[in-house]
């Protein structure tokens, strides 16, 4: 008996040891991966993007990220993660099944490489004449599931690998400008495809984040906490946050892939969830989009750092882009008559291109609408038309819905360039799904190969494909004038949509039907970016009536060599100064209350001289407009300053002057403008 208590005894004993160790295992392990953070800075150090894995409430080891910029808390702690359900691919090839609930956790870090890049680039054309690619990226390698059976017998006496292990590279990139993350899947030796449904990717905010939710996107912005949404918000999704920071959550590089907007977690308060559209069959190697996080103590430098979204996209794959020319856009009637007056207008306002919308070619929502010819009614003789635009340096761009695109792109494409046509505007895009997304870039690139410029619309937003392909120069994507938004919408804009890149807002003047000023719309073609920039939206040749202010629309540039945001608030005020050349454009507006506003000119050259010409809301103006026009002698150390009227603006341009020419200008004087 004492033998057996004394061997029970033993046994308990070992037994208390053995679990013993096996919980100080745990315990070691849960510490060995909490205190495993990989962090990667930007390369002024501002940024500050940290990945670790660690044991998530189930149990399971779970990627997270955090990032700060200047030692403020930007991205709490935050789930990483892919969506995959492999198990019917699986089957097929005789693996054995993932197991996992999901699928990027329990992974293996096999390796953690970093690289650094400092170049710099030359665009075809942008909002600023050249772009530097400066970060730091960290590659976090991963390895699900160990060796299995070495390899089995396909068709035709091939073998292929049957071992069920995958591979998965977490990427992050830290520019002085913003973070940026992405999967990427190597080759899949076992011939697996990769059928991704969604994201665990999350956006964990400090709380108190109010956020500038957008339903669509050309729907209006609504300033909400991050509670209580019943829907998903577009992307863009700029935040503002209680310790003074702006960030702004966007994505790069969506080419192949689902579009992905923002909702709230179901489970973690102030938390964003990457929503996906639909699921992606991806093929390996293969990369998701970049997901991208700015902050900035100015809310302006989010819009000055928008070329972070060009860096994260593959370098410009034409050859030849000579026939890529930006310019000013007008809008014809659709007859013979109307077209040649439009092209009479542009070539004497100095606009560079006549555009033919909708229904030149018949109803654009019927399938048998054929948008090889121009239907009867219109009178329009193609070739004829853009020979008589091309006397007079004039293109000529139409409309094409995406119907009519996908029945005929491939006897449109040639069938334009032959009628010497320099542009499409997509009209009406399915947007969302893999599908679609993969279809639209393929064909940007198909245009490409006719020489004809594009211009996406309806709900389409950008991610940087126009690095890639130039020919890409627009898209809408934007609550324009095409809905005549108002003023406190247009004070948003540059600080949400047009951080994602050009926008075609559709620049209205003479119609009755805008809710701003008309200095406002002036202003607008400085502060939003679009290379085809589309003006007089809604006009007519004949309601031009010789107002002096409209030699603002003739002299300013839709590209630029630099770009300055000089000050602003989002929803109250911008004041924006681009620079082509020698010459500055300024284009100041307030949102729909009245506002003082001032412009200090030192961003201009020390050492010049300007005339500054100055387009104002003038009620004293004896035009119908009401615009006035001032012009003074300045330089870098004059401030103009302005008295906005409600939903007004400002618009000046600086024109370089010297000796003679100078002194017939009076100089700036102190009171406001």
């Amino acid at each position: 008996m004492s033998n057996r208590k004394t061997s029970r005894a033993l046994w308990n004993r070992i037994m208390l040891f053995a679990c013993g160790f096996l919980f100080w295992g745990t315990v070691s392990a849960q510490q060995v991966i909490d205190n495993t953070r990989h962090s990667l800075t930007s390369p002024d150090k501002n940024y500050t993007f940290t990945f670790y894995q660690k044991a998530s409430p189930a149990g399971k080891k779970q990627m997270y990220y955090e990032v700060s910029y200047k030692g403020k808390p930007v991205i709490l702690e935050s789930e990483l993660g892919v969506l995959v359900e492999n198990q019917l691919f699986e089957s097929a090839l005789a693996i054995e099944n993932d197991p996992s609930q999901l699928w990027g956790e329990n992974l293996d870090l096999k390796n953690v490489s970093r690289s650094s890049n400092d170049t710099s680039w030359k665009p075809v054309y942008g909002e600023r004449s050249t772009v530097r690619d400066h970060y730091n990226e960290m590659v976090v390698e991963f390895e699900k599931f160990g060796a299995g059976d070495a390899t089995a017998e396909g068709h035709g006496g091939t073998s292929y690998d049957r071992r069920r292990s995958y591979q998965l590279h977490v990427v992050v990139r830290a520019y002085n400008e913003g973070v940026a993350y992405r999967y990427h899947f190597p080759e899949n030796n076992n011939g697996l495809f990769m059928h991704i449904t969604g994201e665990q990717t999350q956006f964990t905010m400090p709380e108190g984040t109010m956020a500038y939710h957008e339903r669509w996107a050309q729907g209006p912005y609504n300033l909400l906490p991050l509670k209580g949404w019943t829907d998903e918000s577009e992307r863009p999704l700029t935040m503002t946050l209680q310790n003074g920071l702006t960030v702004s959550l966007t994505e790069a590089e969506m080419v192949d892939y689902a579009r992905t907007k923002f909702r709230l977690s179901d489970t973690k308060p102030n938390t964003l969830q990457a929503s996906m559209y639909d699921n992606v069959d991806a093929i390996t190697p293969y990369s998701t989009p970049w997901r991208v996080v700015m902050a900035a103590e100015r809310p302006g430098d989010l819009i000055q750092n928008n070329y972070l979204i060009l860096n994260l996209n593959p370098e410009n794959k034409l050859k030849d882009t000579s026939w890529i020319k930006p310019g000013k856009v007008f809008r014809s009637g659709l007859s013979m008559k109307e077209a040649q007056a439009s092209v009479d207008f542009a070539h004497a306002r100095n606009l560079q291109y006549v555009h033919l919308d909708a229904g030149w070619y018949g109803p654009e929502m019927k399938v048998a609408s054929d948008a090889t010819k121009v239907i009867e009614s219109r009178d329009i003789d193609m070739e004829q038309l853009t020979k008589y635009a091309a006397e007079k340096n004039i293109g000529v761009i139409v409309y094409v819905n995406q119907r009519a695109l996908v029945q005929q792109m491939d006897e449109l494409f040639p069938l334009y360039q032959k009628w010497g046509l320099k542009g499409i505007k997509f009209g009406f895009v399915q947007i969302g799904s893999n599908r679609w997304s993969n279809w639209m870039h393929e064909a940007v690139k198909k245009a490409a190969e006719h020489k004809l410029m594009v211009n996406i619309h309806d709900e389409y937003r950008p991610t940087g494909f126009s690095r890639t392909y130039p020919n890409l120069m627009t898209q809408e994507g934007i609550r324009g004038n095409e809905e005549m938004p108002d003023a406190t919408h247009n004070t948003i804009l540059p600080f949400t949509r047009y951080i994602a890149g050009a926008g075609d807002y559709t620049i209205c003047y003479y119609n009755n039907r805008i809710k701003t000023t008309r200095a406002h719309q002036l202003a607008l073609s400085v502060v939003t970016y679009s290379p085809l920039q589309y003006m007089y939206w809604y006009d007519t040749p004949a309601h031009y009536g010789g107002e002096p202010e409209i030699e603002f629309f003739e002299k300013v540039k839709t590209v630029w060599d630099d770009t300055r945001v000089l000050s602003g608030a989002i929803g109250e005020h911008i004041v924006t100064a681009r620079r082509s050349g020698d010459n500055w454009f300024v284009g100041a507006i307030t949102n729909n209350e009245a506002r003082q506003v001032s412009v200090p000119l030192n961003f201009a050259d020390p050492k010049q001289k300007y005339v500054a010409h100055i387009y104002v809301d003038d009620d004293k103006a004896t035009t119908k407009t009401k615009v006035g026009v001032q012009k003074y002698l300045v330089d870098a150390k004059d401030v103009l300053r302005f008295k906005l009227k409600a939903s007004g603006g400002a618009a000046i341009h600086l024109e370089p002057v010297s000796g003679n020419a100078a002194k017939q200008y009076k100089k700036l004087p102190k009171q406001t403008l």
